[in-house]
C-alpha cells in the first residue's frame, strides 16, 4: 500500500518538476550576460579571439539549438547528476557546491536542533495556559520577530554582541588551517554563535502560533473531555492524547523545517559573511552564472517536491485514519 502511494504521488509530482525545470531553463536563457566571455581568457589575441570564442562556446553546447540544449542540461541533471559548468568559479557546478552545501548542513542542523527544543515545549504551554502571561508574552515575540527582517536581526546581534561586547566575530569563517582540534570546534561554535541565533529566532514566529493553534483544537476536542473525565492526569491527556492528534498539522512544520537543511539562508549568509550554499546563489546571479543558478534553483525545487512527498506519507503515520490511498 505505502509503495503504491509513492509512486502515484511520485506520477502526479513528475509534471511539476517537469515545470519547474522548464521555467528555470527558460529564465538562465533569457538572463542577459554572456557565459562564454566570462571563460575568455584576458590575453587572448584579437586574431585568435573568434576562434577561441566558438570553442569554448562548443564546449559548453551553447552552439547548439535551444530545445536541443535543455535536453542535453535535463539528461545530464537528472539522469547523470552532473550539473553543469560553473563561469564564476571556472569549475563544475558539482565541485562549487562541494562545500558550501555541507556548510549549510552544518550551520541548519543547529539551526533545526535548537528550533524544535524549542518551538514544541513552548507551542504546547502556550495553549495549555492560554490568555496568561506565559501565552501572551511569547505572542509578542511571535508577532515582533514575524515583522522583523532577518538583516535586521542579524546586524543588531552583530552589533551587540560583535562591535560592543566584543565576545564573538563579525563575520567569515574559522580557518582549519590556522585552528587544529578543540580550537578549530570551538572557532566553529564562535562563528555559527549568531547565524543560529538569528535563524533560530527568525523561524520560531511561525512556528510556536501554528504548533499553539493546532494543540489548542486537540484540546477543545470531545474526547479530551472524556479523556478528563476518566481521571487522567493532565500530562496524559496532553502529550498522549491531544499532542498526538495535533502531529497532524504540526508535522507539516517539521517536515519543513527539516527539508530547509539543505537551503541556504541567503539573507543571513550574506550578512554573516558565511560561505553557504545560499551565499553562493547570490554571487551566482551577480556574477550571471547561468548553469550555478539554475542548477541550484532546480536542487532546491527537488528538496521541496520530496518534503511535500515525505510530508504527505508522514500523515499517514502519523494518523493511521488517513489511508495512503
Amino acid at each position: 500500500m505505502l509503495i503504491r502511494f509513492v509512486i502515484k504521488r511520485i506520477i502526479i509530482l513528475f509534471p511539476v518538476v517537469i515545470g519547474i525545470s522548464i521555467i528555470l531553463f527558460i529564465v538562465q536563457h533569457i538572463m542577459p550576460g554572456d557565459p562564454v566571455r566570462a571563460l575568455m581568457p584576458p590575453d587572448v589575441r584579437p586574431e585568435h579571439w573568434q576562434a577561441v570564442y566558438d570553442a569554448i562556446e562548443a564546449r559548453l553546447g551553447l552552439d547548439r539549438p535551444v530545445i536541443e540544449q535543455y535536453f542535453r542540461w535535463v539528461y545530464s541533471f537528472f539522469i547523470r547528476g552532473e550539473f553543469g559548468y560553473s563561469t564564476m568559479m571556472n569549475m563544475s557546478v558539482n565541485a562549487a557546491i562541494r562545500e558550501p552545501l555541507r556548510n549549510t548542513i552544518i550551520l541548519n542542523s543547529f539551526v533545526i536542533m535548537f528550533h524544535l527544543a524549542i518551538a514544541l515545549p513552548v507551542g504546547i504551554k502556550m495553549a495549555v495556559k492560554r490568555g496568561s502571561l506565559f501565552d501572551n508574552t511569547w505572542q509578542v515575540f511571535s508577532l515582533a520577530t514575524f515583522s522583523l527582517p532577518a538583516f535586521f536581526l542579524a546586524l543588531t546581534l552583530i552589533f551587540i554582541f560583535s562591535i560592543t561586547l566584543g565576545w564573538l566575530p563579525v563575520s567569515g569563517m574559522p580557518n582549519p588551517h590556522l585552528l587544529q582540534g578543540r580550537d578549530l570546534y570551538i572557532g566553529w561554535l564562535r562563528h555559527l554563535a549568531l547565524p543560529v541565533t538569528t535563524l533560530v529566532i527568525m523561524s520560531l514566529a511561525g512556528a510556536i502560533r501554528y504548533i499553539r493553534n493546532a494543540m489548542i483544537d486537540a484540546l477543545s476536542q470531545d474526547y479530551i473531555r472524556t479523556a478528563r473525565s476518566k481521571g487522567l492526569s493532565e500530562k496524559v491527556v496532553i502529550y498522549s492524547h491531544a499532542f498526538r492528534n495535533a502531529l497532524i498539522p504540526i508535522s507539516t512544520i517539521i517536515v519543513g523545517v527539516v527539508f530547509s537543511l539543505f537551503a541556504g539562508a541567503v539573507i543571513t549568509e550574506t550578512v554573516f559573511g558565511y560561505n553557504g550554499i545560499g551565499r553562493l546563489l547570490i554571487q551566482g546571479v551577480n556574477n550571471r552564472d547561468r548553469m550555478l543558478i539554475i542548477s541550484t534553483n532546480m536542487l532546491f525545487a527537488l528538496i521541496n517536491v520530496t518534503s511535500i512527498l515525505i510530508a504527505d506519507i508522514v500523515y499517514g503515520l502519523v494518523d493511521p485514519r488517513i489511508k495512503l490511498k
